[in-house]
C-alpha cells in the first residue's frame, strides 16, 4: 500500500469537539480507554510540553515537521491533538494510521475543517463526549421574556384583529377635508368658455343699433328686425316631350 494512502475506514475516523482547556484531560481519557492500541499523538508544536502532561509517559508524541519527514512511520491509533497549519498536513497525519484516527477540535478550529473534508472528499463524523462539550453562549437578549408560541386559533384571532384595524375608518384630524364639489364648480382655464347669446338692446341716441355682445356695438347694419330666411335658388325644370316614333 502506498505511503500516502488512507487505510482507515470512515467509521473509524472521528472528531471529538473539545475546548482547548479540556483537551489534555480528554487526551488522557482516550489513552486510558485504549491501552491495547499502538497510540501516536501528533501536534503542531510543543510536543515535549504536551508529553509531560500525559499520565502515560510511554505514549509517543511528535510534531508535524517530524511526521512528514519520517515516511516509514505508522501507528494503529493516531490522535491529533490540534489542527495542523495546513489541510494537506492533516492528510499526512491520517495516512500514518492503520486502524483508527481521531482529532480533538476546539470551536475556533472548526472553520479550518472544511478544507480538510474537501481534500478527503467526505465529511468526518463528529462525536460529542459528555463533559467535553463547547460552552454554551449566552444569548444577548437572555433577560427578555421568550415569546409564547401561538396556536392556530390564536394566530387566526391575531390576523382577524389586524385586518379589522386596517379596514376601519381612520380617526379624523383637525385639518378639514377637501371639498371636491367646489373644485368642480371652478372654471377650467383649458375648457371652452360658453358665450352668452348676442341680443338686440335697442338703438342709441344716434339711431344706431345696440347689442349685448362686445362686437354687437360695431355692427350697425342690423337694427333688430327679423331677417329674411334665405332659401335655395329655384330651378324650373320642364318635362321633356316624348319623341315621335
Amino acid at each position: 500500500m502506498p505511503a500516502d494512502t488512507i487505510a482507515i475506514k470512515p467509521n473509524n475516523h472521528r472528531i471529538y469537539p473539545c475546548p482547548d482547556d479540556k483537551k489534555t484531560e480528554l487526551l488522557n481519557k482516550i489513552i486510558e480507554e485504549n491501552t491495547n492500541e499502538d497510540i501516536l499523538v501528533v501536534c503542531a508544536s510543543n510536543a515535549q510540553a504536551l508529553k509531560e502532561e500525559l499520565n502515560n509517559k510511554e505514549i509517543s508524541v511528535i510534531e508535524d515537521k517530524e511526521l512528514v519527514t519520517n515516511k516509514d512511520l505508522t501507528c494503529g491509533f493516531l490522535i491529533s491533538y490540534d489542527m495542523p497549519i495546513k489541510a494537506i498536513v492533516y492528510m499526512a497525519r491520517v495516512t500514518k494510521a492503520t486502524h483508527k484516527a481521531v482529532m480533538l477540535l476546539d470551536e475556533s478550529e472548526q472553520k479550518a475543517l472544511h478544507a480538510i473534508e474537501t481534500l478527503l472528499g467526505r465529511a468526518i463524523k463528529q462525536e460529542i463526549l459528555p463533559g467535553f462539550e463547547y460552552p454554551q453562549k449566552e444569548s444577548k437578549n437572555s433577560d427578555e421574556p421568550k415569546r409564547k408560541k401561538l396556536s392556530k386559533d390564536e394566530i387566526r384571532e391575531v390576523a382577524k384583529k389586524r385586518y379589522e384595524s386596517s379596514t376601519q375608518e381612520k380617526p379624523k384630524f383637525d385639518k378639514p377635508k377637501r371639498d371636491f364639489t367646489k373644485d368642480a364648480e371652478k372654471d377650467d382655464k383649458w375648457a371652452k368658455k360658453k358665450k352668452a347669446p348676442n341680443k338686440f338692446l335697442g338703438k342709441d341716441e344716434n339711431g344706431k343699433a345696440k347689442f349685448s355682445g362686445k362686437s354687437g356695438e360695431r355692427n350697425h347694419r342690423y337694427d333688430g328686425t327679423p331677417r329674411e330666411r334665405l332659401t335655395g335658388k329655384k330651378i324650373s325644370i320642364k318635362a321633356r316631350k316624348p319623341k315621335d316614333t
